[in-house]
C-alpha cells in the first residue's frame, strides 16, 4: 500500500490537534473537516487544510457520514482518522469511507460491527469462555419481557444501550417499581443517540473497579497488548481521571485479565488500536465492553511503554506496522490524566462556556497537555466540554499524584469555570491515595457540588486587576454570576 500524503481529520477539539501532530511527525498532510463552529480552534489553525462540512449541529456535520466522505476527497486526502467519539465506532462510516476508495484508519467495518455491537460482542466473548456479568442480551426487547428478565437477575440492575457507549443510554434500576420507566426511557435515549432502541441488562456490581486492556492489532493481524489502565473514577457512567497501571492487579491476575483481552480482539480480527473494558470485583474480572477506536486516555498507556499509538495507527493503516515479537514492552513509572471540563464545580458542574480570556499550562519534566483551545478562542455550548487533558508521569504512583495536584493548582484557565478544583479534591481522598476507590466512589464522596471557598484580600486583589485587564476585550461567559471571581478560575 502507497503511503499517505494527506490524512483526512473527521472530529474536533484536541484529539484533531493529537492527529495533528503525528502526522507532522511522519511527513504527511492533514484535512481538518470542521463545522462552523470550530472555525476559532487550535486545530483549525494546526491543519495544512480545512473544509467546512456543515452546521454546528454533530447530526449535520460530525455524524454526516456523506458530508465527512466528501469532504476528504475535495481535500485530496487518502484516509480518514475518525478519533474518537462522533463516526469513530460507526461500521456504516468505515464501508463507506472505504467504498469510496479512501483509507479507513481503525477496524474494519467487519470487526466494528462484530465487537463494537455490545451484545454481539458477548455472544462472541461466551464463546471465547470469557467471564460475563450475569445478565440478558436476548432480542425480546418487549418492556414487560425485560422486566420479568431483571427481576430473574436480582436487582439492582444496570439497562445498557446495545450500541451505545459513554454513558448514554444507561440506567440503573434499583426495583421492579421504577423498572417500567428507566427501561423505556434507555430505549428512547438509546434510539435518539445510536439510532437504534436495542437495550441489554446486566446484575449491578456495586464495590466493581473498572480496569481497561489497551490491544493493538498490527498489519498482518497479529494482536497484543500494552498492559492496563484503572478508570474507576466515573461520574455518571463517564471517566474523570485516568491511570496506568491500574494500582490493583496483581502479576497473575494482569496476566490473565490480558490474555482475555487478546483472546476477544483476536476473534473480532483486530487491526490497530482499541480497548478491552472489565470490570473487576472481588478478585474475580467480568467482561464489560470493546472500544473498537482509539481512547481518550490512550496517553497515560503512551508515557509508562513509550510508545505512539496514533503513529502507530497510521503506519498499520498503510501496511507498515508489525509487531516485534523481540520486543518486549514493560510498564516504566506511573502516569495520570485529569480529563479538565468547562463547567461550574461549585454548580453541579454546569456547562460553562465563553471566550478564553487566557490559558496557561505549566511546563516541566512528566508533563504533557493535550488541548484544542488556545486563550482568544470560545468554549461553545455545541459539543463535548472537554476542553483539555492534563498527563504526568513520575517513577511511582504517589510521586505522580502529587505531580498532578501541583500542575493542576498551577494551571491557569480564564474566562470559564473549570473543574479542576474538583479534580484537586478527588486527587487528595484518601481512597484514591489509596487506590481503593470503585466506580461508586464519586457517587459516594462527591455527589454534592463544591463549597465555593471564601475570598482573601489577595484573591480580590488579583480579581480586581484581572477585571481591569479583561475590561473591553469582549469577554462573554454565558451563565455566569454577576460575582467578579466567577468570570475565572485559578485552580488554587
Amino acid at each position: 500500500m502507497a503511503k499517505f500524503s494527506r490524512i483526512a481529520i473527521a472530529n474536533r477539539g484536541e484529539v484533531a490537534v493529537r492527529i495533528i501532530k503525528a502526522c507532522e511527525e511522519l511527513g504527511i498532510e492533514t484535512v481538518l473537516l470542521h463545522s462552523e463552529a470550530d472555525i476559532n480552534t487550535r486545530a483549525y489553525r494546526m491543519a495544512t487544510k480545512t473544509i467546512c462540512i456543515g452546521p454546528a449541529p454533530t447530526a449535520e456535520s460530525y455524524l454526516n457520514i456523506k458530508a465527512n466522505v466528501d469532504g476528504a476527497l475535495a481535500g485530496g486526502a487518502q484516509a480518514i482518522h475518525p478519533g474518537f467519539g462522533f463516526l469513530s465506532e460507526n461500521a456504516d462510516f468505515a464501508e463507506a469511507v472505504t467504498k469510496a476508495g479512501l483509507t479507513f484508519i481503525g477496524p474494519s467495518a467487519e470487526s466494528i460491527r462484530s465487537l463494537g455491537d455490545k451484545v454481539h460482542c458477548k455472544e462472541l466473548a461466551k464463546k471465547a469462555g470469557l467471564p460475563l456479568v450475569p445478565g440478558y442480551q436476548g432480542e425480546n426487547q418487549d418492556v414487560a419481557h425485560l422486566i420479568l428478565e431483571a427481576e430473574k437477575i436480582g436487582f439492582p440492575v444496570i439497562v445498557k444501550a446495545a450500541a451505545g457507549g459513554g454513558g448514554r443510554g444507561m440506567k440503573l434500576i434499583k426495583s421492579s417499581a421504577e423498572a417500567k420507566e428507566l427501561i423505556e426511557s434507555a430505549q428512547r435515549e438509546a434510539q435518539s443517540a445510536f439510532g437504534s432502541p436495542k437495550v441489554f441488562l446486566e446484575k449491578y456490581l456495586d464495590r466493581a473497579k473498572h480496569i481497561e486492556f489497551q490491544v493493538f492489532g498490527d498489519s498482518t493481524g497479529n494482536v497484543i497488548h500494552f498492559f492496563d489502565r484503572e478508570c474507576s473514577v466515573q461520574r455518571r457512567h463517564q471517566k474523570i481521571i485516568e491511570e496506568a497501571t491500574s494500582p490493583s492487579l496483581s502479576d497473575d491476575l494482569r496476566r490473565r485479565m490480558g490474555e482475555a483481552a487478546c483472546a476477544i480482539a483476536t476473534l473480532g480480527k483486530y487491526k490497530g488500536a482499541g480497548t478491552v473494558e472489565f470490570l473487576l470485583q472481588d478478585n474475580e474480572f467480568y467482561l464489560l465492553e470493546v472500544n473498537t477506536r482509539l481512547q481518550v486516555e490512550h496517553p497515560v498507556t503512551e508515557e509508562v511503554l513509550g510508545v505512539d499509538l496514533v503513529k502507530m495507527q497510521i503506519l498499520t493503516a498503510q501496511g507498515e506496522f508489525v509487531h516485534d515479537p523481540k520486543q518486549v514492552r514493560v510498564p516504566r513509572g506511573h502516569s495520570i490524566e485529569c480529563r479538565i471540563y468547562a463547567e461550574n464545580p461549585f454548580m453541579g458542574g454546569v456547562p460553562s462556556t465563553g471566550l478564553l480570556g487566557h490559558v496557561e499550562w505549566p511546563e516541566g519534566p512528566g508533563r504533557r497537555y493535550e488541548y484544542g483551545f488556545d486563550a482568544g478562542d470560545t468554549i461553545t455550548p455545541y459539543y463535548d466540554p472537554m476542553i483539555a487533558k492534563v498527563i504526568v508521569w513520575d517513577e511511582t504512583r504517589s510521586r505522580a499524584i502529587q505531580k498532578m495536584i501541583r500542575v493542576l493548582q498551577d494551571s491557569v484557565v480564564f474566562g470559564v469555570h473549570t473543574n479542576i478544583p474538583y479534580l484537586i479534591e478527588i486527587l487528595s481522598h484518601k481512597e484514591f491515595v489509596m487506590g481503593t476507590m470503585t466506580t461508586r466512589f464519586i457517587e459516594t464522596y462527591f455527589a454534592e457540588a463544591l463549597k465555593e471557598p471564601e475570598l482573601t484580600s489577595l484573591d480580590k486583589k488579583i480579581a480586581e486587576g484581572a477585571l481591569l485587564q479583561l475590561r473591553g476585550g469582549g469577554m462573554q461567559n454565558q451563565g455566569a454570576s454577576n460575582s467578579p471571581w466567577a468570570s475565572y478560575w485559578r485552580g488554587i
